[in-house]
């Protein structure tokens, strides 16, 4: 059997030579503890700090049948550049079959290095397939929370069902993470955020709620700072504690509107200042997740585009659609499609990595190909009556490369085939259909696109904009404003999502309210609402 865990050109010689690079970056031998449970070199054990060093929570990660990346971050003070001695600091970890942790079954000691801001990433191995586990880690004296995460079913098996949500967009002082709170009681297998974890921008003067911790970023250690500010967060502590999570960026969490090495102002950067940024922002991002070290940042690259199958029941081909594309046509923004979004060098997802997508989805035997990703797909007309207007920073502006996606689903007979969506602030639920020209053509998949956490403030129920797209486009189902997430019940006869709101995210305390659900029935990719 093929292995799906493989990454796209990170071979075992690769992998070798990344661990090689990272060693070389940090300085020390000590640095081998991102990959095994040994710390080597000259490491502090009893360090005394003046605050407790686990106030930005824990994380797992990117799962697999026999294990998990085991996250955390060592912050006395998370918002001044995390207050830590400048020197290397061991960490120890452990797994347990339960929350007791009577019966222990992983455990080691790794080493949190000033380098990468005393974070640490444990990629834990040999677990039993298909249950849960619970975790903690002890550094300085002092003990983390207690926190979950699970494997995933064996390879050949076919499970039952299959339990997560995908959420994306959390703009700090936009609102509150309620809807965190309530995706805690949904009791998730997996979650999945689609991008715009932080945001960059520089603190408001006006903002009421919460604000922003530093300026405008660019330097490695306001990132740091700003993710370190989103991770004080008690609702979302609490959800990554609660179940493992796999994620990608979009846009701002380097910087808004990046397309590849095209910054959307020119103006106000040089090539060697917009590298310089990127590598710090990829960088603080590596470090404040919890991925594997196939993901570990080379400068102002970073492989962050896997796959990660659920059993024989789901195969999830995370993507990256802002690393690899081109700049966007047209001058960016809502525009009249024209010749340039037929250009056959524009790509949204790169050569490489649209011929992994496609290898993999053509070896798939799984029930449900999901493509997890952070712009909209479908070629929606928001402009009434005759007038045409596309987003050109969603797929719409690459529209060779959209096709590619759909004509390879459709000509090889990809089964059941979903896409998964944030970004746009709003919800979406849409069937791809194969000629967007022929708005009568049959649906080759489906598209669930999921709201903001936070983003946009308290959203609307009903919107002009969400009523001209229902109008203008038939292939459009569901439209809606409102804050929340999506939540999906999986099983090898059906999919159903659920689109969970907030009515309200600017005070806390707003109910979830289920605004919609759609059914996908196994070998027809329409969408059904329930």
């Amino acid at each position: 059997m093929r292995n799906p865990f493989a990454q796209p050109d990170r071979h075992d010689s690769q992998l070798a030579l990344d661990r090689r690079r990272f060693l070389a970056a940090t300085g020390s031998l000590a640095a081998a503890a991102v990959w095994s449970s040994r710390a080597w070199g000259v490491t502090r054990r009893h360090l005394a700090l003046a605050d407790n060093p686990f106030q930005i929570g824990v994380a797992s990660g990117d799962p697999s049948p026999t294990g998990f990346v085991l996250w955390t971050r060592l912050a006395p003070k998370p918002l001044e550049g995390g207050g830590m001695p400048a020197e290397d600091v061991e960490v120890d970890w452990q797994v347990a079959e339960d929350e007791q942790f009577s019966k222990v079954v992983r455990k080691g000691t790794t080493v949190a290095k000033p380098d990468w801001a005393h974070t640490v990433h444990v990629e834990v191995d040999g677990l039993e397939p298909d249950r849960w586990y619970w975790y903690q880690f002890r550094a300085a004296g002092e003990t983390s929370p207690k926190a979950r995460s699970r494997t995933t079913p064996p390879l050949e098996s076919t499970p039952e069902r299959l339990r997560f949500a995908f959420a994306s967009c959390q703009h700090w002082e936009s609102g509150l993470y309620t809807a965190y709170e309530h995706m805690l009681k949904d009791d998730v297998d997996l979650v999945f955020h689609l991008g715009d974890y932080i945001y960059e921008g520089a603190g408001s003067t006006v903002a009421k709620l919460r604000k922003h911790v530093g300026p405008k970023l660019f330097e490695l250690v306001d990132y740091r700072n700003r993710h370190a500010q989103y991770k004080t967060d008690p609702a979302l502590q609490a959800m990554h504690a609660a179940a493992p999570w796999i994620v990608a960026w979009d846009d701002h969490e380097f910087e808004n509107n990046c397309a590849g090495l095209n910054p959307e102002h020119p103006e106000r950067t040089t090539p060697e200042k917009y590298k310089a940024q990127r590598a710090n922002s990829y960088q603080a991002y590596y470090e404040h997740m919890p991925l594997r070290i196939a993901s570990l940042p080379q400068g102002h690259e970073m492989l962050l585009y896997r796959r990660i199958p659920y059993g024989q029941l789901a195969e999830f081909n995370v993507l990256d659609t802002r690393q690899y594309r081109t700049d966007q046509p047209n001058g960016d923004g809502l525009k009249f499609p024209g010749d340039a979004v037929l250009d056959p060098q524009g790509t949204i997802l790169g050569e490489a990595q649209r011929n992994w997508l496609f290898e993999g989805l053509g070896k798939s035997q799984s029930k449900w190909n999901v493509l997890a990703q952070q712009v909209m797909m479908a070629r929606v007309d928001f402009k009434p009556g005759d007038e045409i207007g596309h987003s050109m920073d969603q797929w719409p502006g690459y529209e060779q490369d959209r096709r590619r996606v759909l004509k390879y689903l459709y000509d090889r007979k990809i089964h059941n085939p979903v896409v998964l969506t944030g970004d746009i602030h709003s919800n979406w639920a849409n069937e791809l259909i194969a000629d967007f020209d022929d708005l009568g053509s049959q649906s080759v998949a489906t598209e669930f696109v999921g709201t903001s956490i936070s983003s946009g403030g308290d959203g609307m129920k009903e919107s002009p904009r969400a009523a001209t797209a229902l109008a203008e486009n038939p292939f459009v189902k569901f439209a809606n404003s409102e804050r929340g997430y999506v939540r999906c019940n999986v099983s090898p006869k059906e999919w159903k999502s659920d689109y969970q709101v907030v009515e309200y995210v600017t005070r806390p305390g707003a109910p979830a309210i289920t605004r919609a659900a759609f059914v996908v029935e196994d070998g027809k990719p329409v969408l059904n609402k329930v």
